[in-house]
């Protein structure tokens, strides 16, 4: 019986649409940051996994070193690790960027090559260009993915700004 019972757990913690009664509600909306003008709500849409991210300052001036937290339990070895970034505003393409976060001969990260199975924490700057960003509504598309093309992470983001 307790067999069972562990089986049955874990299946919940791995299947989380199952929980639901099968229907697969989407994941909750997280809160980045909200500030002067400026708020950031994220929600996965990685089917089976949620992620924790934060911005420390929320601002509309957008400094060239932001500190941000992640945090995520990998699903996947990452050898390799990238990002696809892709901002649009008003149904039109704004922006697509794509970056590399681990290579096999260049980590940027002290969480490159961890292991499936592992938690990845960051919590540091990013840098970035630095920029004012316009008033508006913008929906942004995160992806994280491995060498393999395999969904580490995905977040579907919105950005207000008035």
């Amino acid at each position: 019986m307790k067999g069972f019972t562990a089986t049955l757990f874990l299946w919940t913690l791995i299947f989380p649409s199952c929980r639901r009664g099968g229907g697969g509600k989407a994941w909750p909306t997280h809160m980045v940051c909200s500030d002067s003008g400026l708020e950031v709500l994220y929600q996965s849409c990685d089917p089976l996994q949620d992620f924790g991210f934060s911005v420390e300052k929320c601002s509309k001036q957008l400094k060239s070193n932001i500190n941000i937290r992640f945090g995520i339990i990998l699903r996947e070895d990452i050898k390799e690790l990238f990002l696809d970034l892709a901002l649009m505003s008003q149904g039109s393409s704004v922006l697509n960027f794509s970056y590399p976060i681990c290579e096999v001969a260049l980590p940027k990260f002290s969480f490159c090559g961890r292991r499936k199975g592992e938690q990845i924490y960051y919590a540091g700057p990013v840098n970035n260009p630095e920029f004012t960003i316009p008033q508006g509504e913008y929906q942004v598309l995160l992806e994280l993915y491995t060498e393999k093309r395999t969904t580490v992470a995905c977040a579907n983001a919105t950005i207000k700004c008035f």
